[in-house]
């Protein structure tokens, strides 16, 4: 039985009383007892004979473990409380596994002269660059209208807002710096609460269904946070209970928060980074150990879950910005930033010591994101256009630079790689292939914005979600019909 990406992004409750199992962790051969209490966002929440509840990732189990969970699921064990999701959601930036990858099927290999079918146009989500989470039929994004903060939920149906709530305001100071203002993070969901992160540092916890404000807090006077030169950027992250923040400063350079109150849980004081940098949060699961990973300007570093303590570190070269959101594969961490720096594979051993596979200067990723597919990497690399390249040597496998394929973001669904050029808005489809680059289709974003600051470009990520692809453009979400 196969475990697809799609049964991953799946999330389900169980209300039956399921007995206590033997759980394997595939890295380490790890086991545990415990009850099944849920499937969310690909993890198994494990409640343990002392009553405590874990989460793990359900791609680091045993192949038994994954196969036994496929089951419950197509025996249709009944849904009991939480919140359900579907392969249809998206609850935060990346994905419900954090790669980029949409768990859609059965989507148009090839696209018709002039694109897909355009279903609606959102005109008022406010300026800036935010990216989407979809969950529940409901797309969430932030946006800055006038001088408020906003964050906007529209009917993926119909296109139509369904509540916007301001978080704080925007004056533009401190972060413009020529290239337009507004929020660059994406909203996170989960269990019925979004969690938006502003330019300026506020972050606030609202209700999923009306938008109420369920409390709020400010990155730089509740934690001592110092922003990058370009605002604070990162997209909240949040593990089973707890929300997880990356406020930079002196104090702390990783926060942990319940997600239902704000209250400060610990706060990681071995990491003390200057600038808050770019990079989101990532989970991992090595040698039996839960830690979130990030990358600064200066260093990548681990801390573990459980208190905010150093796990282990590696230096990183940064200039200017570091912005891409490193990738997690088993003991393995991919990092690129743009700006002239490169990349490297760091490999973390059985006692938590780091050490570079290979460091190279073949991926220059700006900001428009790196996406691992099998053994390989695909993204927009600054001179070389978009490329592919290999995860165990750093090698380019090959590289396509031409006029809609400069520069830009990239996103994969369906074996397709949706490759967005930032300065005219257009849209590439090609197989997501190591063999060459080969082009299914291009089409133009269409409306785009005409108050965008003449120095931005077009650099919110495109999505592909339930059979749906969002691109926009400041103020402007187009949605499309790419379902086959």
């Amino acid at each position: 039985m196969k475990f697809t990406a799609a049964l991953l992004a799946l999330g389900f409750a169980f209300s039956a009383n399921l007995p206590a199992r033997q759980w394997k962790q595939a890295a380490t051969g790890k086991v545990i007892e415990a009850e099944l209490i849920k499937i969310e966002y690909g993890k198994a929440h494990l409640k343990l004979a002392d009553g405590r509840v874990g989460q793990v990732e359900v791609i680091s189990l045993s192949l038994e473990d994954q196969q036994y969970i496929a089951t419950l699921e197509e025996a249709g064990v009944p849904a009991g409380g939480g919140v359900a999701v579907d392969g249809a959601d998206w609850p935060h930036f990346r994905g419900a596994n954090s790669d980029g990858i949409s768990p859609d099927t059965d989507l148009l290999d090839k696209w018709p002269e002039g694109g897909p079918e355009k279903l609606w146009v959102f005109s008022d989500a406010g300026m800036g660059y935010s990216g989407f989470s979809v969950v529940g039929g409901k797309l969430y994004t932030l946006g800055t209208r006038g001088d408020e903060v906003t964050v906007i939920c529209v009917d993926i149906a119909s296109g139509e807002q369904l509540w916007s709530t301001r978080i704080g305001t925007d004056d533009q100071q401190g972060y413009n710096v020529g290239w337009g203002h507004g929020p660059r993070s994406t909203p996170t969901i989960s269990d019925g609460l979004v969690f938006a992160t502003g330019p300026k540092g506020t972050v606030a916890c609202l209700d999923a269904a009306s938008g109420d404000k369920k409390w709020s807090k400010d990155l730089k006077s509740d934690f001592d946070g110092q922003a990058g030169g370009w605002g604070f950027s990162a997209s909240p992250l949040v593990d089973g209970d707890n929300l997880i923040l990356g406020p930079g400063g002196r104090d702390a350079g990783i926060v942990c928060l319940k997600k239902d109150t704000g209250a400060t849980v610990w706060k990681s004081d071995d990491v003390k980074p200057g600038k808050a940098e770019y990079a989101t949060i990532q989970i991992s699961e090595m040698n039996g150990q839960r830690q979130y990973i990030r990358l600064f300007a200066e260093e990548l570093v681990s801390v573990s879950a459980d208190d905010g303590s150093v796990v282990w570190r590696s230096e990183w070269p940064g200039k200017t910005a570091v912005i891409p959101t490193p990738i997690v594969s088993g003991n393995e961490v991919y990092v690129t930033s743009g700006y002239g720096v490169g990349c490297k594979l760091v490999s973390i051993d059985s006692s938590n010591n780091a050490s570079d596979v290979w460091m190279d200067k073949t991926m220059k990723n700006h900001h428009g994101g790196v996406v691992k597919v099998g053994d390989y990497l695909y993204g927009f690399s600054d001179g070389a256009g978009l490329i592919c390249q290999d995860w165990k040597t750093g090698e380019l496998v090959w590289n396509e630079k031409g006029r809609y394929t400069t520069k830009g973001s990239v996103h994969v669904a369906d074996g397709n790689l949706y490759a967005l050029n930032e300065d005219d808005g257009t849209l590439t489809l090609a197989t997501v292939s190591p063999d060459g680059f080969e082009m299914k289709g291009q089409f133009t974003l269409d409306p785009q914005s005409e108050n965008r600051n003449p120095k931005g470009k077009v650099w919110t990520h495109p999505l592909v979600i339930g059979g749906k692809l969002f691109l926009r453009d400041q103020e402007i979400i187009v949605c499309y019909d790419v379902s086959s």
